[in-house]
């Protein structure tokens, strides 16, 4: 993000104000907008120098071009590396990567192949997602990573196929209501090993901390941004890493459930009508309308759950931050998305 660019003058946070659910939701919308997925290696340039400029104080005042800029620069770069993310595991390309594998795992009639095969996709491509938006300032062996995603496809692998085992034993329960909670199997298995996923692959950063900085006044900003100072991190906390991978996991299920949940049961309705009895063929594609539409409002909403700048008393970190908190006794910290 422009923290990685050269400059000691901050751009604001966002036109939106972030204090709020629903000012965040706007400012989600906006990384996760997938027409910046559109932008050239020039354009992406192009912005970068925007902001530079912005924040070396050639340019004194924010536009709409400099607002757009910053729009590419969050959703394109991750904010501790400066690097471009791998665009499929961007959250700009969140909804179009998953919307096949959620498509596939939504599919009415998977058997155990199926099943499995799906879920082990689905696992796989969580796993880029979270390692390329991590929290980079502490980094993750190989080893760690192989060793996370075994364990989060083995989860959602057992969960999927004990609950399919298990809903057809049901005997109690209505044929129609068999049906309906055999579609809602994926979701269980999903939100299950997705947070799941999370603790795994960010879990170095639990045992380890993340950086912490001090809250700014808007005295100290001034001197950062004439040359006079340097934000430096605290140290590490992790205190502030349990937050933070933990705020993330929750702000996936947040997200996976609305996505796993209402076009299953809206597609299980439709198919009892005889509009849809009479063209079977228009199941998969409304299926995919259904999921394409209920995730792209589902993702910002989930994302804007938890500020992705976190800021928090230091009294509720470790003792050695106690006493070293910036404006109003706070520090901050990137809690990844």
């Amino acid at each position: 993000m422009t923290s990685s660019l050269p400059g000691n003058r901050d751009l604001p946070v966002s036109q939106y104000d972030t204090s709020t659910y629903w000012g965040r939701v706007r400012h989600s919308a906006d990384i996760s907008d997938p027409r910046t997925l559109l932008t050239s290696s020039a354009g992406l340039e192009h912005a970068k120098q925007l902001v530079t400029a912005y924040k070396q104080g050639r340019v004194r005042d924010m536009t709409p071009e400099l607002w757009k800029a910053k729009k590419i620069i969050d959703s394109t770069l991750h904010p501790d590396t400066g690097q471009p993310v791998f665009l499929p595991f961007r959250m700009s390309c969140f909804v179009l990567s998953n919307l096949v594998v959620t498509a596939g795992m939504l599919t009415p009639g998977l058997g155990t192949a199926g099943t499995l095969g799906w879920q082990v996709t689905n696992q796989s491509l969580n796993v880029a997602i979270n390692f390329s938006n991590a929290n980079k300032s502490t980094p993750l062996s190989t080893r760690t990573i192989i060793k996370s995603y075994c364990l989060a496809v083995s989860a959602s692998c057992g969960v999927a196929l004990g609950l399919n085992s298990l809903v057809p034993r049901l005997k109690r329960l209505s044929p129609a209501a068999r049906l309906t909670l055999g579609r809602l199997v994926p979701f269980a298995a999903v939100a299950s090993a997705g947070a799941l996923n999370v603790f795994l692959m960010r879990g170095e950063e639990i045992r380890r901390g993340i950086n912490v900085y001090p809250v700014l006044t808007e005295e100290e900003k001034r001197k950062i941004e004439a040359g006079d100072g340097e934000l430096k991190p605290l140290g590490k906390s992790k205190v502030a890493a349990k937050l933070a991978v933990g705020e993330t996991a929750l702000s996936r299920v947040l997200n996976a459930t609305p996505i796993m949940v209402v076009p299953p049961l809206i597609l299980v309705r439709l198919q009892r009508t005889e509009w849809l009895k009479q063209r079977p063929r228009m199941t998969l594609p409304i299926n995919l309308g259904l999921i394409l539409t209920t995730s792209i409002f589902a993702l910002p909403l989930a994302l804007a759950a938890f500020p992705q700048r976190q800021a928090v008393s230091a009294k509720s970190l470790e003792a050695e931050f106690w006493d070293r908190g910036g404006k109003d006794g706070m520090v901050e910290f990137n809690r990844g998305i």
